[in-house]
């Protein structure tokens, strides 16, 4: 039911859309690391995030802040990872005290904080849900949403759309409508990449989260 009443034409595509690529498939130009260490390099035309023991979560952010956007692109992950997209995100420039499900937690200057559309490979499956990262935790998970937590493809490309417009966030799975948010806390910021930190889980070292076809129409 939920995916039947979002209008059709949002999933359409006209050459006058304007869409703008963020990733040339040969270079990070307009790109810059925050947060951990991960690994992120570029094979065959895709970003290819590796994680590595020791490190917070990394992301590999756009340098240009949006605002008001469409973004789109394709991601793949090992089932053993967690990772997501960073939207209007930002990075806290002194040390932080945030409240995160009620307890209240430090965040170091240099943290990422700032909406995340999950991606989810767990039984749990919330890829689509949106994460308010390092800042009050999350804001619209996808329990009562089954057909978007069927959508998710396991070991295989998927895709995203993401529609940021005034408190609005929206977004849908291989087509599939997933989070619907109202939220006005954050109005503009920049795009990430998110290599989620693996903890004391040695088995995650290793294992990779890839994205390709990442584009942006500005609204």
């Amino acid at each position: 039911m939920f995916a039947a009443l979002v209008p059709a034409c949002v999933f359409l595509f006209s050459a006058d859309e304007k869409f703008k690529s963020l990733f040339d498939g040969k270079s990070l130009d307009g790109w810059v690391q925050h947060g951990g260490k991960a690994t992120y390099k570029i094979e065959k035309g895709v970003i290819v995030g590796t994680a590595v023991p020791a490190t917070p979560n990394s992301f590999l952010c756009t340098r240009k802040h949006y605002g008001d956007f469409i973004l789109e692109l394709e991601f793949k992950v090992d089932p053993v990872l967690n990772s997501g997209v960073q939207v209007r995100s930002h990075v806290y420039e002194k040390d932080t005290e945030v409240e995160i499900r009620g307890k209240k937690r430090k965040k170091k200057a240099g943290t990422v904080y700032g909406y995340q559309v999950e991606i989810d490979p767990s039984e749990r499956a919330y890829s689509g849900g949106v994460y308010d990262e390092a800042r009050r935790g999350w804001l619209n998970d996808l329990k009562d949403n089954e057909p978007a937590r069927k959508a998710f493809k396991q070991g295989e490309w998927n895709s995203f759309r993401i529609i940021c417009k005034g408190d609005s966030i929206r977004t849908w799975i291989n087509g599939v409508a997933a989070a619907d948010l109202k939220d006005s806390k954050t109005a503009k910021g920049f795009i990430g990449l998110q290599v989620h930190g693996v903890g004391k889980h040695k088995d995650r070292v290793g294992k990779q989260v890839c994205w390709r076809n990442i584009r942006i129409r500005e609204l």
